[in-house]
């Protein structure tokens, strides 16, 4: 295993295996930058970039990863090793140490400028548990759901950063009993457990993406909270789908691990019980699960533990059919597997699971329940991922706090 002269420690989640990229500033210098993670520090990649020389400066003095994303993958293979080796080789000591911040004295940022945003509905189990929900004498899944990675277009505009406080939407609710809609304050509003993947290498208008084109598409992968307002969205999500029930805010970790660093955490993805069409065939493919592990917690109190091996459909199916109608990708595009859930009560990475839409309320440590969120709560979702001689790579966290309706 490589090995750093840093004093890491061998399990940390962000160790030598990992360097996931992220854009800070620091109290001393607002202006943001690239940053790569590295134990409890944060490497200032452009400025040991110029200062070595590198060749790769440009686009790593940058203020966000949006230019080395575009770049492609021989770029990103490159830029890797070439970090790698300033953490590794003694003789980049002096430049290195020079240019690290520790983590808690940096603010992070968006990482990089987003694009479009897709969401999509690829767990069978989060899939299902809905279905029972709310169509307990029918069959869960609708007729489509096994043939294609069912999802939606997103609003690219409220995508925030890890800490951003979420205000509670407003808008138009009507429970089946009312005779008419209300407007106010969201009732039910709840999370969504989430891993996203952002495009780096773009395409043109009218060019699909393979399942075979993936890795020369896709940068990096990070976590995501789905925000939902579960009764404004029932009420307006017929017949086109969702819309303000999720378009006024959706929550990134600030850290893009990228696909070289998950290299041992490739797994096979479950069986599939309706033959895909070619396209989204994967059978004879390298295998496209990741396995992640996901945990939420409510106000530091861990109330699910969802495993990313168990999603039916994968990353590169995803991004396949997002592209297979001709579909262009732009540097930034940023796709969402939707809510992650297993098969186990504490697998599911929503309130409307884990309550069972709201029949059955967490109880908290402090004798507190929720069967939704309210004001002053706090969501966190961390995961992590296999890495070298057993290590973890880890993701950090994405997380918000709840704050009162505005106006």
């Amino acid at each position: 295993m490589t090995s750093t002269w840093l004093a890491v420690p061998a399990d940390h989640p962000f160790g030598i295996g990992n360097l996931p990229y992220g854009v800070h500033t620091t109290t001393e210098d607002p202006a943001p930058r690239i940053g790569v993670a590295i134990g409890d520090h944060v490497l200032d990649a452009g400025a040991v970039a110029q200062a070595t020389g590198s060749d790769h400066a440009p686009v790593l003095s940058a203020a966000d990863l949006n230019p080395l994303m575009a770049a492609g993958r021989a770029v990103w293979t490159t830029v890797r090793a070439e970090i790698t080796a300033w953490l590794t080789d003694t003789a980049y000591r002096r430049e290195v140490e020079a240019n690290l911040t520790p983590r808690q004295d940096v603010a992070m940022r968006l990482p990089f400028a987003v694009g479009d945003y897709v969401d999509f509905y690829a767990s069978e189990n989060h899939a299902r548990n809905i279905g029972r929900i709310f169509r307990p004498d029918a069959e869960p899944l609708t007729p489509n759901w096994k043939h294609l990675p069912i999802g939606y277009h997103g609003r690219s505009g409220t995508v925030v950063v890890s800490g951003t406080d979420i205000v509670r939407p407003s808008g138009q609710r009507k429970a089946p009993a009312d005779a008419a809609p209300t407007y106010g304050p969201c009732l039910r509003l709840d999370i969504e457990a989430e891993v996203g993947f952002v495009v780096g290498t773009p395409t043109q208008m009218g060019t699909q993406v393979p399942l075979s084109a993936f890795r020369d598409h896709a940068f990096g992968v990070f976590l995501v909270n789905d925000w939902s307002a579960r009764d404004i969205q029932a009420w307006e999500y017929v017949p086109l789908g969702p819309f303000l029930g999720k378009s006024f805010a959706t929550s990134v970790s600030p850290w893009v691990v990228p696909l070289d660093a998950l290299a041992h955490a490739w797994v096979e993805p479950p069986a599939r019980d309706v033959e895909p069409l070619p396209y989204l065939d994967d059978r004879a493919g390298e295998p496209g699960g990741l396995d992640l592990a996901i945990e939420v917690a409510l106000n530091g109190h861990t109330v699910s533990r969802p495993p990313f091996r168990t999603m039916y459909w994968t990353a590169a199916q995803q991004l396949a059919h997002m592209t297979v109608n001709g579909a262009s990708l732009r540097t930034g595009d940023f796709y969402a597997s939707g809510t992650v859930s297993g098969p186990e009560v504490d697998q599911r990475g929503a309130l409307i699971e884990i309550t069972w839409n709201g029949r059955e309320p967490v109880k908290l440590p402090d004798g507190s329940t929720r069967a939704f969120l309210e004001d002053g709560d706090e969501v966190v979702v961390t995961a992590t991922a296999p890495g070298p001689d057993g290590t973890r790579i880890g993701f950090g966290e994405v997380a918000g706090r709840v704050v009162p309706t505005r106006g």
